[in-house]
């Protein structure tokens, strides 16, 4: 384990009058982020020389902040090694399986990294609170998940589960500003806002989850995401230091040099070849003219 880290103290559960946190400077964040960033690709590569194995699983409230704490994780992985799972609804065969099932499938192999951007507690949130699955559909899950979790880490998975915790005007702030931006209206729906209808049934969703399943073998750890940038440097720094990860010396490939080109090589003209046309010389054009605008309002 990186010695730097430190999983810090439990985070309190939800608590909607709790008072939110002072803003985080951006200097000091990006400093940190760019630190924790750098852990993460040495974590990666140790996972994969090491044939590890490890499932991160990020739930909680909608816009509580899991997407763009999973984005900052990523940013610099190598994909290859590290995939996100957000599955959809399941389809008709799906719904005929066991409710694992489709689960299993996504599971790392040696070298992997799976993060679940929602994952099988959908059946104790939504689909609890909004019907989509039965009362004994429900209590077996309630039963299977422990089971199912301990089986995981058991055969060696590192599985390390996380709620982010957001109050209710937090949440609803932050539904306005994404439905005042025509760049992200596409991650508010219909089912989203029934989280601000329905809070009290999602509270109780989440504490009856919690208390069947937050077990010593897979614990949860809840996320305080009243600021988003807090919540993303807490959350990397926790899996860095729950991970017994060290870091792995690794030789980049040398560059070589480029060999002479054969005298018999001639490159076809340009005008064989379809470019794409050049938008960025239109705004280096557009940039110049308001330059010399400007130095001529000055003289």
């Amino acid at each position: 384990m990186s010695p730097q880290h430190g999983p810090g103290p439990e985070a309190p559960a939800e608590n909607p009058t709790r008072t939110r946190p002072p803003k985080l400077d951006k200097k000091a964040y990006e400093k940190e982020l760019k630190k924790l960033q750098a852990d993460l690709v040495d974590m990666q590569q140790w996972v994969r020389e090491t044939g590890s194995r490890v499932v991160i699983i990020m739930e909680g409230r909608d816009a509580a902040g899991k997407g763009s704490a999973i984005k900052r994780i990523t940013q610099y992985l190598n994909p290859r090694f590290c995939r996100v799972e957000a599955l959809p609804a399941p389809t008709s065969r799906e719904q005929g399986q066991w409710y694992f099932q489709r689960y299993v499938e996504k599971l790392p192999t040696a070298g992997e990294i799976v993060i679940f951007d929602r994952s099988w507690y959908n059946r104790a949130g939504v689909e609890r609170v909004m019907g989509f699955c039965s009362a004994s559909e429900y209590r077996r899950f309630l039963h299977q998940a422990p089971i199912f979790e301990r089986l995981l880490v058991e055969d060696g998975i590192m599985l390390r589960k996380y709620w982010f915790s957001v109050s209710d005007e937090e949440q609803v702030a932050r539904f306005t500003s994404r439905r005042n931006d025509p760049l992200r209206q596409w991650k508010l729906s219909p089912m989203d806002l029934q989280s601000i209808t329905r809070w009290e049934d999602y509270s109780r969703a989440k504490d009856e989850m919690f208390a069947h399943t937050d077990t010593p073998t897979a614990p949860w750890y809840t996320v305080e995401s009243e600021d988003k940038k807090r919540s993303r440097i807490n959350v990397i720094n926790h899996i860095l230091a729950s991970v017994p990860w060290e870091k792995v010396e690794h030789t980049p490939p040398r560059i070589p040099e480029r060999p002479e080109v054969a005298s018999d090589y001639e490159r076809p003209p340009r005008t064989e070849f379809r470019y794409v046309p050049d938008r960025a010389a239109d705004l280096e054009q557009g940039a110049q003219k308001k330059q010399k605008r400007k130095k001529g309002k000055r003289g």
